[in-house]
C-alpha cells in the first residue's frame, strides 16, 4: 500500500507530521473562509517555494496557537505582541510533538482494526469554531465589566454633585412638559405588570399560533387576531399648518368614507343598531360605527365587546396618522371643531373610561394627558374636571400639584371646585408617606391646611353633601352654623351646583380615610372661627362667587353628559336636555368647519303613528320635514300649510278611535276568586 493511501486511512494530510525548528513557513491570510477553497489550495496560503521538504504547509493557521496562553495576555490595538505569539508557537510545537506518538500510536491501531476515518476538515472547523467562541466569551465579559465600571463611576460623580447641593425636586424648567405623554404608559399591561407581575398578565395573552401580521405597529391599541382583516377605510390626516412651533392637523375623509358615513348616519335615525351592525360587516374599521355600536353594547352591560369596539376605532384612526403627528410631544394640536376630529377625542376619552373602571389609573391618567394636549387652550371635553382625580387615584400627587403651580396664574385652577379640593387633599396624602423628611412634611401639611381653609371658605355649600356621601354625621354646632348650613347649598348658583355636584360624584370616596375626615374636621372649625371673627376674605369669597358662575360654558355641559354621574346629569340646564343629542358626537360646537356636505337628518318621530305627530305638532318649534321657515310671504305659506296638515292629523286621529260598547254585557268572575274582605 502506498504513503498516500495510508494517509487517507488514518484521516490525514500532508504536513501533519512533527515539525523541526525552523520548518514553518506560511502566509496569512485575511479570508476566513480559505479552507473552503478546495482541496488542493491550502488555507494557511500558498505552498512556499523551496527546494527541500522542510517547509510544510499548516491545515488551520491558528492551530499551533495556544489559545489559553493568548486569553492570559494583554491585546494592544486588537493584536498582540510578537513575545506572546512566539512563546505560543513554541508551546504549541511541543504538544505537537508530545501527542505525535500518541497519534502514530492511535493511526496504527486505525490501520489494523480497519475502522471508518473521519473527516478533517470537519475537525479542523469545529476547533475553530470552539476557538472563536472563547474569544468572543472573553471580550464580551471584559467589556461588560468595564462597562459596569463606567456607570458606576457615572452613578458615583452624580451622587457626589447632587450631594452637594440642597434636597430637594428639581427646577420647573429642567423638568418635561407637563402634558408630556409617555409612551410606555400609554399601554395598560405595563400598569397591570406592576400589581400582578408580567406571568399573570402575559400568561393568555402568549399567543400559541402564528397571529395575523397587521401592517404598522401602534401605541395607543394591541392589534388582535380576532379583529377582521386591516384595510384602509378612506380615513387619513394631513398637516395644515405650522407655527409658532404648534403643528396642526386634520382628520379627511375619502368620498367613499363619506358615503359610509351618510349611510351611518341614516342608520343612527332609524334607532336600530342592527342596522349599524349590518353597516359594519361592509366597513368594519369604519370608526363612527364602532363608537355608536359600542355605546349599545354598554348599555347592554355587554362592557368587553364594547371596549374591543373602542380599541378598534383607535387602531383605524391610528393607522391613518401622519408621519410629523406625535402622541408625546405635546405640539400637535387638533380642531375640534371639525367633526372629522371630534371622533378621536371621543374615542380617546371612552378609552379613558374603560381603563379607569378596569383598575389603571394611571393609564387613564396618560390618555387624560393626551387629550388635554390636543387643545389645551379651548378643552373641548373639559379635561381639567378630571385630571386631578385620576392623579389621586394613580398616586401622582407631585404632578397634580405641578400642575396647580404652572397653570394657576392663567387658568384660575383654584375657581374649579375640584382643584380647590384635590390639591390640598395631594399634600395631605403626600405629607402621609413615611419615607418623606421633617422639612418637607411640614411644608406639605401647612400648605394642605391653608388650601383647604381656602376651599372651605370658597365653596362652602361642598361640606354638607361631601361628608352625606361619605355617610358622616356632621357636628351640631357644623350643621346649625349659617355659613356651612342648608342656605350655603341653596344660594350658590346653579352652575356652581354642577361643577360640586360632578366632583362629590366622582372622588367622594378620597375622603373617607379616618385620618382625612380628622384632618377635614380640624379645618373646618379653622374656618368657623375665622367667619365668626369677621374676617373680609369670607366677604370676598361669596361676592366672587356670585359673579363668576352665572352659566357653565358648552364643554363643562359636555363633559358631564359624557361623565354619565347622575348627580350632575340631573343638575344640567334645561336648554341642554332639550337638545337632540347622540353618543357620536353631544353638544357639538355651534361654530362648526364641515369639510363637505353633509345630508339632513331626518326626525325620527315624524314617520311615526299620527297620534305622536298630533303631539309634536303642538309644540311651537314645530316644522314639517324638508320644511324651512322663509321671510316674507313664504312665511304665511308655511303657516297655512302647518294648519291644514295638523287638522288632517286631528281628522285621521279621530277616525282610528274606536270606543267601546257599553251594552256588551260584563262577565261575572266566577264564585271563590274574590278578593278577601
Amino acid at each position: 500500500m502506498s504513503r498516500r493511501a495510508l494517509r487517507r486511512l488514518r484521516g490525514e494530510q500532508r504536513g501533519q507530521e512533527p515539525l523541526g525548528p525552523g520548518a514553518l513557513q506560511f502566509v496569512l491570510r485575511d479570508d476566513d473562509d480559505a479552507e473552503e477553497e478546495g482541496p488542493k489550495r491550502g488555507p494557511g496560503g500558498r505552498r512556499p517555494q523551496s527546494s527541500g521538504k522542510e517547509g510544510v504547509r499548516v491545515n488551520n493557521r491558528f492551530e499551533l496557537i495556544n489559545i489559553e496562553d493568548l486569553e492570559e495576555g494583554p491585546v494592544v490595538n486588537g493584536e498582540r505582541s510578537d513575545c506572546l505569539l512566539t512563546d505560543a508557537v513554541v508551546s504549541g510545537n511541543k504538544r505537537r510533538s508530545h501527542s505525535g506518538s500518541a497519534e502514530a500510536q492511535e493511526d496504527g491501531a486505525v490501520a489494523d482494526g480497519a475502522t471508518a476515518p473521519e473527516q478533517p476538515n470537519a475537525s479542523g472547523k469545529l476547533r475553530k469554531k470552539k476557538k472563536k467562541q472563547k474569544n468572543k466569551k472573553s471580550t464580551s465579559g471584559e467589556t461588560s465589566e468595564s462597562g459596569l465600571e463606567d456607570i458606576d463611576r457615572v452613578l458615583e460623580r452624580i451622587e457626589d454633585c447632587s450631594g452637594s447641593q440642597h434636597p430637594g425636586p428639581p427646577p420647573l424648567s429642567a423638568k418635561k412638559h407637563v402634558l408630556y405623554v409617555e409612551h410606555r404608559h400609554l399601554n395598560p399591561d405595563t400598569e397591570l405588570k406592576r400589581y400582578f407581575g408580567a406571568r399573570a398578565v402575559l400568561g393568555e395573552q402568549r399567543p400559541r399560533q402564528r397571529q395575523r401580521v397587521y401592517p404598522k405597529c401602534t401605541w395607543l391599541t394591541t392589534p388582535k387576531s380576532t379583529w377582521p382583516r386591516y384595510t384602509k377605510p378612506g380615513l387619513s390626516m394631513r398637516l395644515l399648518e405650522s407655527r409658532r412651533g404648534l403643528s396642526f392637523f386634520a382628520f379627511e375623509h375619502s368620498e367613499d368614507y363619506q358615503q359610509t358615513q351618510h349611510r351611518f348616519t341614516a342608520a343612527v335615525d332609524s334607532m336600530e343598531p342592527s342596522n349599524i351592525v349590518v353597516l359594519l360587516q361592509t366597513s368594519p374599521y369604519h370608526v363612527d360605527s364602532l363608537l355608536q355600536l359600542s355605546d349599545a353594547c354598554r348599555f347592554q352591560e355587554d362592557q368587553e365587546m364594547a371596549r374591543d369596539l373602542v380599541e378598534r376605532a383607535l387602531y383605524s384612526m391610528e393607522c391613518a396618522f401622519h408621519p410629523l403627528f406625535s402622541l408625546t410631544s405635546g405640539t400637535c394640536r387638533l380642531d375640534y371643531r371639525r367633526p372629522e376630529n371630534r371622533s378621536f377625542y371621543l374615542a380617546l376619552y371612552k378609552q379613558m373610561s374603560f381603563l379607569e373602571k378596569r383598575g389603571c389609573p394611571r393609564t387613564a391618567l396618560e390618555y387624560c394627558k393626551l387629550i388635554l394636549s390636543l387643545e389645551p387652550d379651548e378643552d373641548p371635553l373639559c379635561m381639567l374636571l378630571l385630571i386631578d382625580h385620576l392623579a389621586l387615584r394613580a398616586r401622582n400627587y407631585e404632578y397634580l400639584i405641578r400642575l396647580f403651580q404652572e397653570w394657576e396664574a392663567h387658568r384660575n385652577l383654584s375657581q374649579l371646585p375640584n382643584f380647590a379640593f384635590s390639591v390640598p387633599l395631594a399634600y395631605f396624602l403626600l405629607s402621609q408617606q413615611a419615607d418623606l423628611p421633617e422639612q418637607e412634611f411640614a411644608h406639605a401639611r401647612g400648605q394642605a391646611s391653608a388650601l383647604l381653609q381656602q376651599a372651605l371658605t370658597m365653596f362652602p355649600g361642598a361640606l354638607m353633601p361631601l361628608l352625606e356621601h361619605c355617610s358622616v354625621r356632621p357636628d351640631a354646632a357644623v350643621a346649625g352654623h349659617r355659613f356651612f348650613g342648608p342656605d350655603a347649598e341653596i344660594s350658590q348658583p346653579p352652575a356652581l351646583s354642577q361643577l360640586v355636584s360632578l366632583y362629590l360624584g366622582r372622588s367622594h370616596f378620597l375622603w373617607k380615610e379616618p385620618a382625612t375626615m380628622s384632618w377635614l374636621e380640624e379645618n373646618v372649625r379653622e374656618v368657623l372661627q375665622a367667619v365668626d371673627a369677621g374676617d373680609p376674605a369670607v366677604e370676598a369669597c361669596e361676592s366672587r362667587r356670585k359673579a363668576l358662575y352665572q352659566r357653565a360654558p358648552r364643554n363643562i355641559h359636555r363633559h358631564v353628559v359624557l361623565s354619565e354621574i347622575k348627580e350632575a346629569v340631573a343638575a344640567l340646564p334645561p336648554d341642554v336636555t332639550t337638545q337632540p343629542m347622540v353618543g357620536f358626537d353631544p353638544l357639538p360646537p355651534r361654530d362648526t368647519i364641515y369639510s363637505y356636505v353633509r345630508p339632513e337628518r331626518l326626525s325620527p318621530v315624524s314617520h311615526g303613528n299620527t297620534i305622536a305627530l298630533f303631539f309634536r305638532s303642538l309644540l311651537p318649534n314645530y316644522t314639517a320635514e324638508g320644511e324651512r321657515p322663509e321671510d316674507g310671504a313664504a312665511e304665511g305659506l308655511n303657516h297655512n300649510q302647518g294648519l291644514n296638515r295638523l287638522m288632517l292629523a286631528v281628522r285621521d286621529m279621530m277616525a282610528n278611535f274606536h270606543f267601546r260598547d257599553l251594552e256588551a254585557p260584563r262577565e261575572e268572575p266566577p264564585e271563590g276568586d274574590g278578593e278577601w274582605d
